[in-house]
């Protein structure tokens, strides 16, 4: 069978999809479902960030998109932030520094609970991560996955917050990250009593690599749907 690699686009239903933010403006991105079934289970995915490059099309995302649908039955959801362009195109608004981006978590999870989407997890990199921490203690987020955390914006208050919803956070956390290294991690996140330090050796902030992007997925779906872990490496 032939080997999943980096352009590997797996099949899915896929969908350009619009959000509406409650201050007004419309984000542009993505719906995959898996292709002959209903998805077990959703990741709506919060991008690293815009100022330095990060869009819906960041690479592990966008992997992720073209290939937990087949090999988990996930639902991805990916979009631009306010004021982020990707080939799809251009989100209204602009970039906040994580303060009106509130407004398109909440329109994210809006569009999950329309479509009956089951299961929601927030899949953050980056800043993306701490928009996770900060705006995404919604009733339908079961829990969140984050990597490359470098706690920036969130606060030891919102940690604690996190901690009293008692639902499940994993962080994936780089040996040679650029900003918030394991070690720090585990001493950081002893605000969230159930957060899951995760090391990952030899991984940098951008997880660059095919092996880096195996490891990220591998752990994203051991949490969300064990049932499919460890994913395969090859497609028939």
């Amino acid at each position: 069978m032939p080997e999943i690699r980096s352009d590997t686009v797996l099949p899915a239903r896929r969908e350009e999809v619009e959000l509406h933010t409650a201050d007004g403006f419309v984000l542009v991105g993505e719906l995959a479902l898996p292709a002959e079934r209903d998805p077990v289970a959703t990741l709506i995915t919060l991008h690293p960030l815009p100022t330095s490059g990060g869009f819906m099309d960041s690479h592990v995302l966008r992997k992720a998109a073209n290939r937990l649908p087949a090999l988990a039955d996930l639902a991805v959801l990916r979009f631009n932030t306010r004021g982020t362009s990707s080939p799809r195109g251009t989100s209204g608004g602009s970039f906040d520094a994580g303060r009106a981006e509130r407004h398109d978590v909440a329109a994210a999870l809006e569009l999950a609970e329309f479509r009956d989407l089951p299961h929601v997890w927030l899949l953050g990199w980056s800043f993306g991560t701490d928009l996770a921490l900060v705006h995404g203690r919604d009733p339908l987020v079961e829990g969140l996955l984050l990597l490359s955390p470098p706690l920036r914006w969130s606060t030891p208050e919102d940690l604690r917050a996190w901690g009293e919803t008692g639902r499940p956070v994993t962080a994936l956390v780089p040996e040679l990250d650029d900003f918030l290294r394991p070690e720090q991690a585990r001493e950081r996140f002893r605000a969230l009593p159930q957060a899951e330090v995760v090391a990952v050796e030899g991984a940098k902030h951008l997880w660059v690599g095919e092996n880096a992007v195996r490891r990220v997925l591998d752990e994203v779906v051991a949490r969300v749907n064990p049932a499919r872990s460890p994913l395969p490496t090859s497609w028939p």
